[in-house]
């Protein structure tokens, strides 16, 4: 029997790239690698697997390959896409550059506007009613004309946007078919990139997949010659479901990575027990916070780096505030990011002249432990963490302080206030997709992932009233994982804007995508008896504009799952007939995910190391852990550092208990009060315990 393959599950992120790898033999090994070290490999993926198989040069074993991946976001932060052409219709040449007039800072007296992704504009005579009367037809030389002039300026990428195009396509598939004719090597026509209604998202949609799929198409070719021919990589799609690179589109890709978080936090949750499940997703750069509470919840709109776009992503709300977050002292007040250190030169502990960061300061804290950290630090990737170079970066800080306050403030009190301004950050988030929408965060669990993840979790938890976090023994490489617990899923939507009651019209219409999504897995190489599908319906008022998706069933069903969202999203139900605007389906193909259990010693080991103080801190001693050494249900005394080889997870240092859990750790208060206005006291006051199940992970694989 042929051994089975490698399976390779990676999150290439802006700092580093995380690697889950299921060998053979069934065994889980995981490696980080920093996304990028131009001196030691070109592409961080393709070095990890290389370094995991053993195999430095030549041909590469059969392979199961999953990728999350920034380059698309990369790509449109920084504006390295393809110089692409928008076609319109007459009239409305700038349309997308006026966009909806939206002033998202009232107060801004200079307002800065993002300049457009189109290096040039067509005008097209042409002109279809929202009845789909003609009122011009379509000139076909003059657009041969004016594309020829185009390609001969060196575009090669074009976005083909129509009034009423989502409708009405005749036009704009004859202009794609033109583009082609002429050599346009990307085509991206609006009705088949957005089929939705409003042209200037429909437009800024269809213009930032033809800016950035020709980036991405480059970067799954090279990654595929840097593999080999026959191994077929699948890449994360903001949606939450894997598609193969020929499918994997720029409008898609832009929240690929931390999609693969969402799938991992939301699976590993479930396994524990939890349906409702905060995500809090803590990296080098940046935070993600994300919910859920049974299902995934999407967005459609999403505005990234000032492009609308309007694709399916999983709702993710992010904040500048990482491990990397720069810290400084600016105006007369301490402030921590938005901006990053990044990988290189990374924060000041990892040996290469970076500044003092979170990270730093954790450091500095005694939350990190070098010798307990990865030697991947240092011009030579092989030293590790350098305490003394956070401590250098603080003292300049001080130093700055002291000349403006006329004292120099303690180091560890500074280092204190600002985890605590990071932190703050971080809650922020997490009640704008919680609080703000009307969820009690005290009902869910914080499912704490990321590499930084553990060492703030309880700060963030005690900020939201959360009596439950979650530590995965994959914690740190959750979003990686993510992509092995990923359904294949193809997405296809409408507009069709019929009265709720046309049950024959809007049963034509599913029918009608739900062949068009699941041919898309066909083509793909899935068998056709794996593949279900899944409506979802976006309902308003005939008078009205606000959409909510509503589950599709019988017009009475429906009615009465509108108002009730209606009801819990406006606090009234609202009356008159409703409007069926877009209906969507969703084609997926479930992951096939082995068993295998969590194995954790009869007996606790010994602590990792003796009872020790934070360095430079008087007060409570704390003792040093390693969890592999853990038992199910050991119980360990706090104040402790409870840590492995992939995070560390800090209980408070006013005592409490930790203990071991099979597949996740449980974080919990022994009690709680609330301070002044109902807030949380501060974690100081605070007595965690860490709680644990001896259940399996109900299938999927933890280390």
């Amino acid at each position: 029997m042929n051994p089975a393959p490698w399976q390779f599950w990676i999150d290439r992120g802006g700092t580093f790239t995380d690697v889950v790898v299921r060998r053979p033999d069934g065994a889980l090994v995981t490696a980080k690698l920093l996304s990028e070290d131009p001196g030691r490999y070109l592409d961080a993926a393709v070095e990890a697997i290389r370094r995991l198989t053993g195999i430095p040069n030549g041909a590469l074993p059969p392979a199961d390959i999953r990728i999350g991946t920034t380059v698309a976001t990369n790509a449109l932060l920084e504006r390295r896409g393809e110089p692409t052409l928008l076609v319109t219709t007459r009239g409305f040449a700038d349309a997308l550059l006026i966009g909806h007039q939206a002033r998202p800072d009232i107060f801004a007296r200079e307002i800065v506007r993002p300049a457009p992704l189109y290096a040039q504009v067509v005008e097209v005579d042409e002109r279809v009613t929202a009845a789909g009367d003609i009122l011009v037809p379509l000139d076909r030389e003059g657009a041969r004309a004016a594309l020829r002039a185009a390609y001969d300026d060196g575009l090669r990428a074009v976005a083909i946007v129509l009034m009423h195009g989502y409708r009405y396509q005749a036009h704009e598939a004859a202009l794609a078919e033109l583009a082609r004719a002429t050599g346009f090597a990307q085509v991206s026509a609006s009705h088949q990139v957005s089929p939705l209604i409003r042209l200037v998202p429909r437009g800024s949609t269809t213009v930032a997949d033809a800016y950035l799929t020709p980036t991405l198409a480059r970067y799954v070719e090279d990654l595929g010659a840097a593999l080999g021919a026959t191994r077929r990589p699948l890449f994360m799609q903001s949606s939450g479901g894997l598609v193969h690179g020929a499918a994997f589109r720029g409008k898609d890709a832009l929240l690929s990575g931390p999609a693969g978080g969402i799938v991992g936090m939301a699976r590993t949750a479930a396994a524990a027990g939890f349906a409702k499940v905060i995500g809090f997703d803590m990296g080098g750069t940046s935070t993600d916070v994300s919910l859920h509470d049974g299902r995934f919840e999407r967005r459609n709109d999403t505005v990234i780096a000032g492009v609308h776009v309007t694709a399916p992503t999983l709702r993710i709300d992010t904040v500048a505030a990482g491990g990397g977050s720069i810290c400084r002292w600016a105006g007369g007040r301490l402030v921590v990011g938005p901006q990053s250190a990044g990988a290189v030169p990374g924060p000041a502990c990892y040996r290469r002249g970076g500044p003092l960061t979170v990270t730093d300061c954790n450091l500095l804290l005694g939350k990190l432990v070098p010798d307990h950290f990865p030697r991947v630090f240092g011009t030579g990737g092989d030293e590790p963490l350098d305490r003394a170079a956070a401590g250098a970066r603080m003292e300049r800080l001080l130093d700055a302080m002291a000349a403006d306050m006329g004292e120099h403030p303690d180091p560890l009190a500074v280092a204190e206030a600002l985890i605590a301004i990071a932190v703050a950050d971080m809650t922020h988030a997490a009640k704008a997709i919680s609080v703000a929408r009307g969820h009690d965060p005290a009902g869910f669990a914080l499912n704490c992932f990321g590499g930084a993840g553990g060492q703030h979790a309880c700060l963030v938890a005690d900020a939201l009233g959360v009596e439950r976090v979650l530590v995965h023994p994959l914690a740190g490489l959750l979003s990686a994982y993510g992509m092995g617990l990923a359904d294949r899923r193809a997405l296809r939507e409408e507009t069709v804007a019929l009265a709720l009651d046309d049950e024959h019209a809007l049963a034509a219409a599913m029918d009608r995508l739900s062949v068009a999504a699941r041919d898309a897995l066909i083509e793909q190489g899935v068998a056709p008896h794996t593949v279900r599908t899944e409506a979802i319906s976006r309902v308003r008022f005939a008078n009205g504009d606000t959409l909510i998706d509503t589950p599709v069933g019988s017009p009475e069903a429906m009615r009465a799952a509108f108002e009730t969202e209606h009801a819990e999203r406006f606090g009234f139900v609202g009356q008159g007939a409703l409007v069926v605007e877009q209906i969507g389906i969703e084609a997926i193909a479930d992951a096939t995910r082995r068993s295998r259990r969590l194995s954790a010693p009869a007996r606790n080991r010994a602590a990792a190391g003796d009872h020790r103080r934070v360095p430079g801190r008087r007060g409570p001693r704390v003792s040093l852990h390693d969890r592999a050494g853990l038992a199910a249900r050991a119980v360990v005394q706090g104040p402790a550092l409870i840590v492995d080889h992939r995070r560390r997870a800090g209980l408070d240092r006013r005592g409490g208990s930790a203990r071991q859990s099979d597949p996740v750790s449980r974080y919990a208060p022994r009690r709680r009060r609330l301070g002044h206005a109902g807030r949380p006291p501060p974690a100081g006051d605070l007595r965690r315990a860490v709680h644990g199940v001896g259940a399996g992970d109900g299938g999927r694989a933890p280390a």
